[in-house]
């Protein structure tokens, strides 16, 4: 994913503000950011002048340090909102910010007719529409978007494929419809509708809608030589150009302690859930849904109780391992490393979880600290997780491990591979009806792909889902604990 340029733009910050912080002035270097990056007499590459591409990068900085944009006070010199990063104490509880200064305010949702129009006589476009919102006016279509119900059904009719569908990726890309153009045109994220997926995040073309960054709080940490231990996601095997053992290695040398597997908990997480499964099949439910994806939770949680019932009580793979490590290391500091930001509402509920990075920021930490993953000798871990545990990065891999544990002949397996206005349609029809025609074990993910869809993911899917097809083949098997 290096040629996505918001992505790389992204990173381009996060190493720099690293940097800042590991220098012997993190105020100074900081306030110095957007001037570095776009020095007087360069060519702007994205902005209409340099003065609006620093304001913009002006505004990832503070994103990066852990504010939200929103509230942006544009008096406040960089440089306090550094020192006020360096002595903060809480983290904001909201993981996503708008940037308005890199939001393009792109047009409303709407099926539009182009001047490709011909005004042919046929009227075919007129005709496929059953809501009467295309008239002839001018010698062209129109369309009225009062009545225009958006069927699309004068897109596939038109010949001379001259009505569009233009969209608003962010809105768009949203399952539960949280973020919307404000009074201004620009775009606004409803937080009590919002249930973190993400998807706005990597569907926003100019890079708007930004994660809230942690890592500021994690480098203190380390810099107090605090005992930093990192818990990574099993999707991060498909991430980089290197095994996990060499990771695991690489984060030492960034200054962490030490380094667990979530896919240690993700073997807890599936023995407990096929004895769930088990239970719940005796006692004659219909199914039940399983899912590792904190998305999902907070989707039932703030728009779906419906379906409560037939949702697995089972925790998920972050909270026995985080349990783990505490109970091991008293006085350790869990940072999550994961794909996505809603890890970050789910660590917000569980005492055992201190932070939560994403893999954009841990390789902005490698290329700040110049370290070279693919150079890096490898580290075994003390425990060995299964190959089970180490596929619930991808789609289908939560269901393939229960299975691995339950009697073939008692479990019918059905993934929804990514939340959408469709799959919420499939669930809502489950919860009404208390039946599911395709199986009776539901792996539900929001992403598509599982994890390695994630929204700050690094790498293609293709190539993540080849990578930890490496690992799980060198993987065993799991076992009943």
């Amino acid at each position: 994913m290096d040629n996505n340029q918001t992505i790389s733009l992204k990173r381009d910050v996060l190493v720099r503000i690293i940097k800042a912080f590991l220098s012997d002035d993190f105020l100074e270097k900081t306030r110095l950011i957007p001037f570095e990056m776009r020095p007087k007499g360069t060519q702007v590459p994205y902005r209409c002048c340099i003065y609006k591409e620093r304001a913009v990068i002006r505004d990832r900085i503070i994103s990066g340090l852990g504010f939200a944009v929103e509230y942006n006070d544009e008096s406040k010199c960089l440089s306090e909102y550094a020192k006020e990063a360096e002595h903060r104490k809480e983290i904001d509880p909201n993981p996503l910010t708008l940037i308005d200064t890199a939001c393009k305010g792109c047009t409303p949702h709407r099926v539009y007719v182009t001047p490709l129009c011909k005004g042919c006589v046929a009227r075919p476009c007129q005709q496929s529409c059953k809501f009467g919102a295309i008239t002839i006016q001018n010698g062209m279509s129109t369309i009225d978007n009062t009545k225009c119900k958006y069927c699309k059904m004068c897109i596939s009719a038109c010949p001379y494929n001259a009505i569009v569908n233009v969209t608003v990726p962010c809105e768009d890309s949203c399952p539960v419809g949280a973020i919307k153009k404000s009074l201004d045109g620009f775009a606004q994220i409803d937080y009590s509708s919002c249930i973190s997926c993400g998807k706005c995040v990597i569907n926003c073309p100019f890079g708007a809608v930004h994660e809230k960054s942690q890592i500021i709080d994690i480098l203190k940490e380390i810099k107090n030589k605090k005992k930093v231990i990192g818990l990574i996601a099993p999707s991060i095997a498909g991430q980089f150009c290197a095994n996990i053992y060499q990771l695991k290695s690489a984060m030492l040398k960034a200054g962490f302690a030490d380094v667990y597997e979530v896919a240690q908990g993700a073997d807890e997480t599936t023995c407990n859930e096929a004895k769930e499964f088990r239970e719940k099949m005796a006692e004659n439910k219909s199914f039940m849904t399983t899912s590792c994806c904190s998305g999902y939770h907070q989707f039932i949680k703030k728009h779906f109780p419906e379906i409560k019932p037939f949702v697995s009580d089972t925790k998920t793979p972050l909270y026995y391992i985080a349990r783990k490590v505490k109970k091991e290391i008293a006085d350790a500091i869990t940072v999550f490393v994961g794909p996505c930001v809603a890890k970050k509402i789910e660590a917000r509920g569980n005492e055992n979880v201190n932070f939560v990075t994403n893999y954009e920021e841990i390789s902005a930490l490698f290329i700040a600290k110049g370290i070279d993953i693919a150079k890096c000798s490898e580290e075994k871990f003390d425990i060995e997780s299964s190959k089970q545990g180490r596929g619930f990065g991808v789609s289908g891999g939560v269901c393939a491990a229960v299975a691995a544990l339950v009697d073939k002949n008692l479990i019918r397996p059905y993934v929804i591979n990514g939340l959408n206005k469709d799959t919420i349609r499939q669930l809502i029809k489950m919860a009404k009806t208390g039946k599911c025609e395709e199986g009776n074990l539901v792996e539900v993910m929001c992403c598509e792909g599982g994890c390695i869809g994630g929204n700050a993911t690094i790498e293609m899917q293709k190539t993540a889902r080849k990578n930890i097809n490496a690992l799980l083949e060198k993987s065993s098997n799991i076992s009943e604990i």
